[in-house]
């Protein structure tokens, strides 16, 4: 008796026997081609390495392969160790026994592994499965999908966890009107929805290697955040205050090109690839880089590399008039 027999549970609270697990042609020490599993109670099933227990009864549920296999019709082969060997991939072999239990199982939503599942059903000749498969990727292939989701942020805890969870770099555009406080200028609002759009360009151009999502919840008016592997990298503020009159206003500018540049420099992170070599020598060139009208700061560094720094990028003041007394006022302008 094996030392997997022995350990293996029988009628009665018992110990079940060798001959309730192995053929009468088959034995310890030397592999064998029987015709069947008679006499056997217990099945130790070796599927491409994958090692699953059942019973004879389960496998004969069904008029398939595998029952075959039980009554002798199909030969089958058993090793040295009592394990009935199948050449084939035991990746989905637990769905089918667990179809041969219970009449049904749940099949994953990935096309791909529908399409796996189905041709292991073929193979063991289970036709209920087969059609319970086939259901499924008709469903899908009648049912819409979405070819570019954008999510939208709900609250911060939630935007922690989709960026510390997604294996893909994050731009999020955070826009929210009603945040100001002032009056906008005049060109505000068409450079607030030259924003948007290119944040749905972009969400298309890029689709299925970045993650893009709105946030209509934060404190800022027009904001660009760059995430890569879980962190912040850069940042680009479209607003700022001017004081051209009396009142203070919010203008809100589309700095395109630096926009679409941050977008190119968090491909550096796709796919897990770090920072290191040429990329790093990308973030530092681009960190110092500051195109007309731009002011790039620089957060979170110190000793331990700058591939740890923010790059935050606003839009210059527009100051024409200061708010100090008369005769003390200074004009600038960029």
């Amino acid at each position: 008796m094996s030392a997997e027999a022995s350990c293996c549970p029988g009628q009665g609270g018992g110990a079940a026997l060798a001959s309730d697990l192995l053929p009468a042609s088959a034995g310890p020490g030397r592999e064998e081609k029987g015709t069947g599993l008679a006499g056997s109670k217990y099945v130790k099933l070796n599927v491409g390495g994958s090692l699953h227990y059942t019973t004879v009864q389960t496998l004969s549920k069904s008029d398939s392969l595998l029952r075959s296999m039980c009554t002798g019709h199909t030969e089958v082969t058993i090793d040295s160790e009592g394990w009935l060997v199948l050449d084939r991939s035991g990746r989905h072999f637990g769905s089918v026994l667990n179809f041969l239990r219970d009449g049904a199982v749940p099949l994953p939503d990935c096309p791909r592994e529908l399409e796996e599942i189905l041709s292991e059903a073929r193979y063991y000749r289970l036709q209920g499965l087969v059609s319970h498969c086939l259901t499924a990727l008709q469903k899908r292939a009648e049912g819409y999908e979405a070819v570019c989701r954008i999510p939208m942020i709900t609250s911060p805890k939630e935007e922690q966890r989709m960026i510390a969870s997604c294996k893909k770099p994050v731009v999020k555009l955070q826009h929210n009107r009603g945040n100001n406080k002032y009056s906008y200028t005049s060109n505000s609002d068409d450079n607030l929805l030259k924003n948007i759009e290119l944040f749905d360009k972009l969400g298309l151009r890029f689709n299925g290697r970045v993650l893009f999502a709105r946030d209509v919840l934060g404190d800022e008016i027009c904001c660009w955040s760059f995430y890569g592997e879980g962190r912040k990298i850069a940042e680009v503020c479209c607003t700022s205050i001017v004081y051209a009159t009396e009142k203070k206003q919010t203008k809100v500018e589309f700095p395109e090109a630096r926009i679409f540049e941050e977008t190119l420099n968090i491909l550096i992170y796709e796919s897990g690839r770090g920072p290191g070599g040429v990329s790093s020598a990308m973030l530092d060139s681009g960190a110092g880089s500051s195109p007309g009208g731009l002011q790039s700061e620089e957060e979170g560094g110190g000793a331990g590399g700058g591939d740890r720094r923010v790059r935050r990028i606003h839009v210059r003041r527009h100051i024409m008039t200061d708010e100090r007394g008369h005769g003390q006022q200074t004009v600038y302008k960029d």
